[in-house]
This record gives C-alpha cells, structure tokens and sequence, in this order.
C-alpha cells in the first residue's frame, strides 16, 4: 500500500510540473502587458527582468503553502487516504481546467481555480464520509470545512477586483493631473521623485510586507533579531533610505546615460510584478503537491498505521517548504515564461480592452454597457454645465492625447505613465494580499488595474466605452464560470473516485493526458490555419507591393471560398445530406469572418494609401465592399436552404434540381473564368467575363419563367417558390458583386503602380 501511495505522490510531482507550465502561460500576461504595452524595452529585457522578478518572488511564497493545507478544510478532519483523493483530484482537475481554458483563449484565473477545486473536492469527500457515518450533511459539513478562512479567501478576490480597478483609476488620474500627456517636460523636474516614490511603494510592500512567512523572515542577524524583526522595528529608517538612494540613482542615471526615467520605473514595476505573482500564485501549482508530499512523510513515519485511520492533523501546524523546492519551481516558470507559446495569446485582450487607439474591438455591445455609458455620458454633460469652464478646460488640456512621433506601425499600445501606475498599484495590491496570506487572483488585480487606468486615462471615448465595457463584462463572467467549473468538476471527480474505488485516480490521470495532448494537438492545427489566414492580412506597415500582392491573394481566397460554398451547397441541399450542408455551413462562416475583417482594417490601410493617392484608396475601399456583399450573398442564400433541409421541408421536383444542377456547372466554370482572370492579372479578358456572367443571368430568367410555370400548374408550394426565388436572387446579386470586385482590383492594381 505504500506504493500505492508513493506513486500517487509521484504523479502528483508530475502534474504540479504541468500545471506549471500551463498555469505561468495563462499568468505571463499579468506582469507582461505593461511593458510589452508600452514598448518600454526590447523584450529580452522585459523577459530578464521578470524572470529575475520570478525567481526571487518564488522564494517568497513558502508562507502561501498554508492555503493548500488548512485554508479551505480542516485537515484534523481527514485521513490520509481521504486527503490523498483530494489533492489528487484538485490537480486533476485544474490541469484539465487550465489547458483548456489556455487553449481556447478564455479568460481564467489559476487563484480562484485552485480555490474553488480544493472546496469542491472537500465538500465531496466530506459529504461521503458524513452519509456514511450515517450523519446529517448540514449538520456536520461545518466541521469539515473551514468555512470562516474560505469566505474570506472568496471575498478578499471579490473586493480586490473593485480596489483594483478605483485605486487604479484614482491613482492614474492624478498621475495624468500631474504629467499630462506631454509627460517629458515634467518629468525632467518631478521625474525622479516620482520614481522614487513608486519603486520605494513597491520596496515597503514586497520587502517589508512580503517578507512575512518568507523562507528570508526566520534568518538571525548578528544583533540577535530575525530579519523580519529588525525589518518591522526599522520601517521607517529603511523607507527614508530607499526613496533617497532611488530618487538619487535614478537621476543619475537620467544625467549620466540619458536613461529615461519612466523606462526605469516601468522594468523595476515588471520586476515587482514578477516577483509578487510568483510569492502569491506558486502555492496554486505546488502547495497541494508539498500538501501531498508533507502528508505521505508523515504517514510512512508513523509505522503500521493504516492509510484510512490516520488523521492529517499535522497539517493544520506550521510545516515548511524547502527552499531548494521553490527555487526549482521557479527555474520552470523562467523556463516554460521564455519558450511558451501560448503567453502571447493570452496578452490579446487586456490590450486591446486597455490601448489608446482606436481599432476593431474584440467585443461587441451589450445592453447593460449602453446603459452605463448612457448614464455616465448624461452625467458628465451636467457636471460641465455646473464647473467654471477654466477648471473644465484646464483639465481637458492635460488629457489630450499627443500624437506619436514615429513609425505609427511601431506606436505602443499605451504610454509609460500609465505602464508605470498599472504596474506599481497591482504589485502593492497583489504584496499586500500576500502578507495577509490571502491568495488574490493576480490575473483580477492586473486586468482591473489596466481597466481602471484605461478609464481615467480616457482611452475609453463614446466611440469605444460601450465594446470596451461589454469586454470587462464578459471577462468578469468568465471569472465567475470558471469558479463554478472548477468547484463542479473537482467535486464530482473526488466524489467518483471516493465511491469507485482508487483505481479511478488513474483513469482520471488518464483522461487528463488525453485531454492535453488533444487540445496540444488542437492548438497546432488551429495555428497552422492562422498561419495561412494571416498570410493575406494587410497589415499597417506593408509596402505597395505587398499590399498589391496581399490584396490579391484575398481575392483569389474569397473567390475559391465562393465557388466551393455555391456548388457544395446546392449539391448538399439537393442530396438532403445534413453532415454536407453543416461543412458548408462552417465554410461559410469562416468566409464572412475573414470578409468583416478585411474591411474593418479599411480605415487603417486608407491611412496608409492616403499618403500616394485617394483613387487607389477609393478602389481598395470598393473591394473590401464588395468582397464583404458577396459574403452576406452566399450567406442569404446558403441560410433558407439549411433551414429548409433542417425543417424537413418537402425536396425539389426533378426539374428543380436539374435546373439547380446546371445552374452549378455554370458558376462553377464562371468562377475558375474569374480566378483565371485574377491570378493572372488578364483584365482585358473582363469584357468576356462580363458576356459569361450576362448569359447566366439568362438562365436565372429562364429559371424563374419556369418555375412561374410551375405554380400556375400547383407543381410547388409556397415555400418551394420562395426558397427558388431567394436562390436565384441572391446568386444575381453575388455575379453582380462578383464582377465589380474584379473591376476594383484592376483599377486599385492600375492606380498603385502608377502612383508608385
């Protein structure tokens, strides 16, 4: 039976390595954003830094461990055999959680997730030991869980999400107040002090607040006191000190190497950052192994003691973890933070809710967002009737935005000022927690810190607040799924397997490695097909050529997408063949997709194309229009013939399909006439193409007259004529858009080479 046990704590090492490297790709994101935001450094510096910052907070987290231990559940309650099932369906569980959450981009926490498996999977073993003692669960459920520190765990992450986000917009607004916009000049008089502030703030927080429960706290000095004595006895002195020497260093390096000020403070912050997710979020990969690990030592050396009488009372005192074991924690978070490929993913879309720029928006609107920004905007209207117009004014003229000076397609996200502010207030909210031992959601913090200070910042006008605020939305909402998955699954697997038998740990282990590989091999094909989608993406920094080049492999991609939707689809359609119809569904889709991109990208390469000329503009615009018309052609045309084979509607008549048959065989031979036409930049042969799409549209008259005839004879019904007429409608409407897009290439193509 020991075995047995040894290697559950095995596999228990085992998945604590792979919830590392999944937990710090879904985590990067939060002490990256900022810097990357903000272009502070070349990335080898941001990745150095944090590193450091990850390796050192990693020392840091030993107090954290406890969440794992007696947090949630009060140990004394259990037996060995009983925590073991529950730690292992907690990792079970949140490797699962996590890959996919990675995988599919949504927006998760590793904090709330690891919280709410080790409440799921307590409550569940605890429920089976109660009924099997023949005790009532309500009754007796409060002595197995530590209600009191799990509450409090729950609501410290809640309430840090509403700190973050007003102490990030407060503290923003007065940094704005104070350097504007047009931060250089005030930060030549206030720049160091305002370094010195921030960076001593983080000083106080991690060193001296976060030193508590560290493996640091407990070393003697020579005058007899601990480190965290002699630091709590000299709080003060050290404070004076470190803003002195910080206002003094960072100033010199300003004189001497013409350093900047913000640079120094925005990669101290990543730093700060780093170090505090990794002394707040390690307890989340590997508290609940050491927990396990902890436990089977004791165990083992109690002797003869059975596995299900042996009480985990141990665990609710003061156990500590060895520093070697943070240490090499921390080389895999360096590591797996430096090659995954996932962390760029995830940093997608607290950028794009935080720049300052305007851009197509990830999210659409919602109504409980045009509610707010409605209100807000009405409020605001009246708090300008009511304040003198000089404070009004002079307020404005510090939060108008500059201009940047440079490459536009190197433009960052956002400026330093607010990098700095995002990143100073989360690593002291995130310190905090830590010393009070409350294990806050880094990924809250950070996310609502930006948010907050995107909002003072005012990068949330009336042309983005509503996109903006239903992306918060829908972030939160994920918050509060993923808590409710976490606690759902990890009840239900450490139910399974307390009632199955402990067997069923290692087919769900199973089941864990066939979920990864999966969504690995998931993640490879769906890059691959982004890989060939952005091939063709125009992009802001694109020469003429490329965009010639670029523009014109869309064209062939939007033609090739038609001709095998309308031939696929009718012979799906006329076959009533489901499966078929469904692929050409999904065909269909991914062509309006890429068809409503291309054209929301409109605005930018205008900007670009403006510099040459506005007639090669106007074609590039027309192209886009059209290609985006002959999506929602297809698109009108594919929707009533689904919906008619998905309804059980009556099959067309033999005539009706020999009509639609030949009707393919001509578009399929009119579209391989245009690719031609394209690829090969043959634009005088579009007098022939024109003849070639006029004689179909013969046919689709001819088609009409007889399917007229068809209800004169009562051959058809109503929806049977409609259905008809909407084909044959909408496949005029697509040959129309068809041949206009190919006018607009030649011309856009012309106008380019000759502006050139």
């Amino acid at each position: 039976m020991e075995n047995f046990y040894l290697i559950l704590v095995v596999v228990l090492f085992a998945l604590a390595i792979s919830d590392l490297i999944v937990g710090v790709s879904n985590d990067a994101v939060n002490f990256l954003n900022s810097a990357i935001g903000s272009k502070a450094a070349p990335k080898w510096v941001i990745f150095l830094m944090a590193s450091l910052g990850v390796l050192i907070g990693a020392t840091f987290s030993s107090g954290m461990m406890e969440v794992a231990r007696k947090g949630i559940f009060h140990p004394e309650m259990f037996y060995f055999s009983e925590i073991m099932i529950i730690f292992m369906a907690v990792m079970i569980t949140d490797i699962i959680l996590l890959d996919m959450f990675n995988t599919f981009g949504m927006p998760t926490s590793t904090t709330v997730s690891i919280v709410f498996e080790l409440l799921g999977a307590a409550v569940a073993v605890s429920v089976v030991k109660i009924k099997s003692a023949g005790d009532s669960v309500v009754l007796e459920i409060a002595n197995y869980i530590n209600s009191e520190k799990a509450l409090a765990i729950i609501t410290g992450i809640l309430v840090s999400v509403i700190i973050a986000f007003t102490v990030g917009a407060i503290v923003q607004y007065i940094a704005r107040l104070i350097f504007t916009f047009h931060y250089k000049r005030p930060m030549k008089y206030f720049g160091s002090i305002f370094g010195g502030l921030a960076i001593t703030a983080i000083t106080y927080f991690i060193l001296i607040k976060g030193m508590k429960g560290s493996t640091y706290s407990s070393f003697e000095l020579n005058n007899g006191f601990t480190v965290q004595e002699w630091l709590s006895a000299n709080t003060g002195l050290v404070l004076l000190y470190s803003f002195g020497f910080w206002v003094i260093f960072i100033q010199l390096l300003r004189w001497i190497f013409n350093i900047k000020i913000l640079k120094i403070v925005v990669l101290a912050g990543t730093f700060a950052l780093a170090m505090a997710f990794a002394g707040n979020d390690l307890v989340n990969f590997i508290g609940v192994p050491l927990a396990g690990f902890e436990s089977f030592k004791a165990w083992s050396a109690s002797g003869a003691t059975g596995a299900d009488s042996f009480s985990m009372e141990m665990l609710a005192g003061k156990v500590g973890t060895p520093t070697y074991m943070l240490l090499i924690a921390g080389f895999i978070m360096i590591i797996t933070l430096i090659m995954s490929k996932k962390a760029k993913s995830v940093i997608a879309t607290s950028l794009d809710l935080s720049r300052q720029d305007e851009g197509s928006e990830r999210f659409g609107s919602s109504y409980a967002a045009r509610v707010i920004v409605r209100g807000t905007t009405n409020f605001n209207k009246k708090l300008v009737r009511v304040l003198p117009n000089a404070i009004t004014n002079g307020i404005q003229s510090r939060f108008t935005p500059v201009r940047y000076e440079g490459d536009e397609t190197d433009a960052p996200t956002f400026d330093k000022v607010r990098a700095s502010v995002n990143l100073v207030v989360a690593s002291i909210l995130i310190a905090i927690g830590t010393s009070l031992k409350l294990p806050l959601s880094t990924t809250y913090v950070t996310f609502m810190v930006a948010m907050g200070t995107s909002l003072s910042d005012r990068a949330w006008d009336r042309e983005s607040a509503v996109y903006r605020i239903s992306g918060v939305f829908a972030v939160i909402g994920g918050w509060f799924l993923t808590a409710v998955i976490a606690f759902t699954v990890s009840g239900l697997v450490a139910l399974i397997i307390s009632v199955s038998g402990k067997f069923m740990i290692f087919v769900f282990v199973a089941i864990a490695l066939f979920m990864v590989l999966r969504t690995h091999t998931m993640l490879k094909k769906r890059n691959s097909r982004k890989v060939l989608e952005e091939e063709d993406t125009i992009e802001d920094k694109d020469a003429f050529n490329e965009i010639i080049s670029k523009s014109s492999k869309q064209l062939v991609k939007a033609i090739v997408s038609t001709n095998q939707i309308i031939s696929m689809g009718i012979e799906s359609f006329l076959k009533e063949d489901r499966n078929g119809i469904k692929i050409v569904e999904g065909a269909c889709e991914t062509f309006s997709k890429k068809a409503k991109k291309n054209k929301d990208k409109v605005f930018s390469i205008v900007q670009k194309l403006s510099e040459s000329s506005v007639d090669n503009s106007h074609f590039y615009v027309q192209m886009m229009e059209q290609k985006r018309e002959m999506a929602h052609a297809v698109h009108f045309m594919l929707s009533p013939m689904i919906s008619h084979i998905e309804n059980n509607h009556k099959p067309f008549i033999q005539e009706q399909n020999e009509e639609l048959t030949h009707l393919a065989t001509l578009i399929d031979n009119f579209y391989n006439y245009v690719l031609h036409t394209v690829k090969e930049e043959k634009f005088d042969e579009l007098d022939n193409l024109i003849f070639e799409r006029d004689k179909i549209f013969e046919t689709l008259r001819q088609n009409e007259k007889n399917q007229i005839k068809r209800i004169k004879n009562k051959l058809v019904n109503t929806r049977n004529s409609q259905l008809f007429f909407k084909i044959n409608s909408e496949m005029e409407s697509l040959l129309l858009h068809t041949v206009n897009l190919v006018k607009s290439q030649r011309d856009f193509i012309t106008f380019t080479r000759q502006t050139k």
